[in-house]
This record gives structure tokens, C-alpha cells and sequence, in this order.
């Protein structure tokens, strides 16, 4: 993931607060072995400390690949939309001369997978996970010797993605000038299709924190 400088998290605590703030959907990405293409999963996950949680099906594809390369990307996006060029045209000019733009926020984890298969183990990261979605605890007994849970532990693999690098981007032409960003947060909320209104409220965030871009 290519970032610019005005793109780059201004802390770790912006991407760590942007994902607690109900950012918990994803793409798993595992190299396949040579000669074929990686191996691309969509999932719900929980952090547990310096990890992610996921569980998945045992007739997924993607545990081979893992065993063959336990190195995996998992990426989560949000908060985008497009940007017509007229928005972007530099003040003085042709509004059809604007480039037009992509907005969205993305945090790239590099992960060690480690496969989780023992039957207790399991329960716990299921239970983990629960406690992130379910937090009022409102579901059956995760237990691998009670039922509904029992029987169904040996139908997934559990596994945890051990994070050894973070890369996050906010794309919102932080290096434009404030009035224009102002001006593309107002034309987002008006326009309010999709994820207009959280791309608006994520520029006016950053334009609080980064005022005029300084290199």
C-alpha cells in the first residue's frame, strides 16, 4: 500500500481508535503456493492485544495456504468514496480541469498466522471474539463439552494473526488547501450517498488535527 506523507496516520492511536470504532470487517490475504494466486478471504475479526482473532470454516481454502506460508496480510477499509475532479480543481481554474479521487481510510496488518485446532483453545478465541460482538452475553455456553458449541467446534479452525507491522493511510487530501477541504466535506454531506457522510466526518477530522499540510 503506497502512502503519501499527508496520508500517513499521525499516530498509532488514530488507527487503533479508527479500528475500536466499529472497524472490525476485513480481507485475509495468504500467498498460495508457486504458481497460484493468493488465497483472498473475507472476515469478521477481534484484537486481542497484539493480535487478531478470525475463525473460519474447515473446508476453507485458505488453511493449505497458510500451511505453506504462515506470512499473511490482512487489511481493513472504510470510510470512502469517490471525489468528482470539479471538488479537487484548483482555485482559479476550469472546474472540468480537476482530477478526480479516491477518499478512504485502510490499516495493513502483517501478521504470523498460527493455526488453532485443540478444542478448548478454540472455545477461547471463540469466546474472545463473542466478547467483542456479543458483549452482553447474550448466547449459549462456549463450551466444547455443551451443546449448541460442542458439536460445531470441530466444523472450524481457529486462527490468530500475531501482528508484526501496521501500515495505515487516511486519504483526504490533507495537502490541499483547508478552504477546499471544508468546501469537499460540505459537497460529501449534501451529496449523502454510501459512506459520504463518514468520509466527510473523517476530512474534517483530520482537517482539525493537520490545518495546513506542512512537509
Amino acid at each position: 500500500m503506497f502512502i503519501q506523507p499527508w496520508d500517513a496516520a499521525l499516530d498509532d492511536a488514530e488507527w487503533q481508535t479508527w479500528i475500536a470504532d466499529g472497524h472490525d470487517f476485513g480481507i485475509l490475504s495468504v500467498n498460495g503456493p508457486p504458481g497460484h494466486a493468493p488465497v483472498v478471504v473475507p472476515t469478521h475479526f477481534a484484537v486481542d492485544d497484539t493480535a487478531l482473532l478470525v475463525h473460519l470454516a474447515r473446508p476453507n481454502p485458505v488453511w493449505k495456504a497458510i500451511e505453506t506460508d504462515p506470512n499473511v496480510t490482512f487489511t481493513v477499509t472504510g470510510d470512502y468514496a469517490f471525489i468528482p475532479g470539479p471538488w479537487r480543481a484548483k482555485p482559479g481554474t476550469e472546474p472540468t480541469d480537476g482530477v478526480p479521487t479516491s477518499y478512504y481510510a485502510a490499516a495493513q496488518f502483517t501478521c504470523q498466522a498460527t493455526i488453532v485446532d485443540d478444542p478448548a483453545a478454540k472455545a477461547e478465541l471463540l469466546r474472545r471474539q463473542m466478547a467483542h460482538f456479543q458483549p452482553d452475553g447474550d448466547h449459549a455456553p462456549i463450551d466444547p463439552d455443551q451443546p449448541p458449541y460442542g458439536r460445531m467446534l470441530p466444523g472450524i479452525r481457529g486462527l490468530r494473526l500475531d501482528v508484526t507491522e501496521v501500515r495505515a493511510k487516511f486519504k483526504y487530501d490533507d495537502h490541499k488547501p483547508v478552504e477546499q477541504r471544508t468546501d469537499t466535506a460540505r459537497r460529501l454531506t449534501e451529496r449523502g450517498t454510501a459512506l459520504d457522510a463518514p468520509t466527510a466526518a473523517q476530512q474534517l477530522r483530520r482537517l482539525d488535527r493537520v490545518g495546513t499540510w506542512k512537509s
